[in-house]
């Protein structure tokens, strides 16, 4: 448990910087440089996520049972996953109106992901795991959408070709993850 707490540390940590910590970050890009700055950020997640991996999984070996989630929650979480898959793809598609209107699709896409996990994980390492994931995402959407609001930012209205293509993309990667990559890279298969 130790381990995944580390990792959740380490990527979390350095995922807040911007955050709680933009002076700091700002200085240290100016110092080191951009390119630089981003290789130093890449391997600290790394690290981290690293860490979580397999510390995750060495938790799961030994469960910690906090509660039992009824099947039902299983399917929830699936159904719950396709909106976090809309807002990733959204993070990645130029122009759409999604990313206009949320601002930070991502940041809320990992929210909602967190969020069904919780539903349909008991133990105490998903708990800490999807837990500590869904504080950072709701801090981190909350400061962000604030930064957007102060400084003034307009995304622009978007595109509905672009939300088109967006969710054509979200609804192959989440078929694609919850019928056969969640089951070969978690060991477990949310379509039963």
């Amino acid at each position: 448990m130790e381990i995944l707490l580390l990792g959740l540390v380490i990527f979390l940590g350095v995922h807040s910087i911007g955050l709680f910590a933009h002076g700091w970050r700002d200085h240290m890009v100016n110092r080191l440089g951009e390119p630089t700055w981003k290789i130093a950020f890449s391997v600290v997640s790394l690290i981290g996520f690293i860490l979580i991996i397999w510390g995750y999984g060495a938790a799961r070996g030994e469960p910690i049972w906090l509660w039992h989630p009824p099947v039902w929650t299983r399917h929830l979480a699936a159904l719950l996953t396709l909106p976090a898959f809309i807002f990733l793809a959204a993070t990645y598609v130029p122009a759409s109106r999604i990313k206009a209107k949320v601002g930070h699709p991502m940041v809320l896409g990992v929210k909602i992901w967190a969020f069904a996990h919780l539903l349909a994980n008991g133990t105490l390492a998903d708990l800490l795991l999807f837990g500590a994931f869904l504080v950072w995402s709701i801090a981190s959407f909350a400061i962000m959408r604030r930064r957007d609001r102060l400084a003034g930012v307009d995304r622009g209205p978007g595109s509905i070709g672009r939300d088109g293509i967006t969710l054509v993309v979200a609804l192959v990667g989440w078929a694609l993850f919850a019928f056969y990559l969640h089951r070969v890279l978690i060991g477990v298969s949310p379509m039963g």
